[in-house]
């Protein structure tokens, strides 16, 4: 029974983490159609935020939940102001734009932070399974997994700023023929995802460090998951994270790490390759 439910605690684990990674593309890409190929930047300096701020002293919970998704978020508005606007429906010239933001953030970074990786201990001590130990912290990442879909479909479902982002998106030109400010609600949008891509480089800090190339082993499975879940970005991110983790966690409980990567990849590809539109393009037409 032990091991099952470890096993058990490993596989909700490997889904929460994979919504985490995600959550903040599905903003960005799901709602704004933006491909952003500097979302994995955007949990490097959330990583690095977090990190530096601990070590300046300042409270361990206050950098994860505070500065780390403020400092991306206005790193975000502000790359969405100058560069990201004036490319909508361009979809090649936004790859690239954000591909060349890519390449400059991880320059920045290693120029004045350097190569080696910085990191701070997980608390929270660990939990008594059994035989088996299991960190607390990875309790934390599962509530705020489930925290951050709760937080997210609140403020679009019910708050009037996910009425005019959800109408924005639909239809900008009829959104400000009815009055909504279409330039703030795209910045605020972007915002929106760049704060919950930096709180989720802070929540993996203490696990895995932070160096300038850690959004490189993020952005591929953020990628992956926020496609395979279809058009819908927060009930699609949530079912693709559900079934990858699973999948990925599972091959990784029988046999290696490596294998449970490969099972990822190729069942992300069997997905798309019998539902092209993704999960919700299928078998939802409704919701966020």
């Amino acid at each position: 029974m032990d091991i099952i439910a470890l096993s058990g605690i490993n596989i909700v684990y490997a889904v929460a983490s994979l919504f985490l990674l995600a959550a903040g593309l599905s903003i960005i890409f799901g709602m704004m159609g933006v491909i952003n190929l500097a979302h994995g930047e955007f949990l490097m300096l959330g990583g690095f935020a977090f990190v530096l701020s601990v070590n300046a002293g300042i409270d361990f919970w206050i950098s994860m939940f505070v500065v780390a998704p403020l400092v991306v978020m206005f790193i975000g508005m502000v790359m969405e102001r100058l560069i990201v606007r004036h490319l909508y429906g361009r979809t090649v010239e936004t790859i690239l734009a954000t591909w060349g933001v890519s390449l400059f953030l991880i320059g920045v970074t290693s120029v004045t932070l350097g190569y080696q990786q910085l990191g701070v201990s997980a608390p929270l001590g660990s939990v008594e399974i059994g035989d088996y130990r299991v960190g607390g912290y990875t309790f934390f990442i599962i509530g705020l997994a489930v925290a951050v879909l709760a937080f997210l479909y609140a403020i679009l479902r019910w708050s009037s700023f996910g009425l005019k982002a959800r109408g924005t998106m639909q239809n900008a030109s009829t959104a400000a023929t009815l009055g909504v400010n279409v330039g703030y609600v795209y910045s605020a949008t972007f915002g929106l995802g760049a704060a919950i891509s930096g709180l989720a480089g802070a929540a993996f800090a203490p696990i895995a460090g932070v160096t300038p190339v850690s959004g490189l082993t993020y952005i591929g499975k953020a990628f992956i998951t926020v496609i395979a879940g279809g058009p819908l970005p927060l009930i699609g991110t949530s079912t693709a994270s559900l079934l990858l983790g699973f999948i990925n966690s599972a091959v990784t409980a029988i046999s290696t790490p490596v294998l449970g990567e490969i099972a990822l990849l190729a069942a992300a590809i069997l997905l798309l390759r019998l539902l092209p539109a993704g999960i919700t393009g299928r078998f939802f037409r409704g919701g966020l």
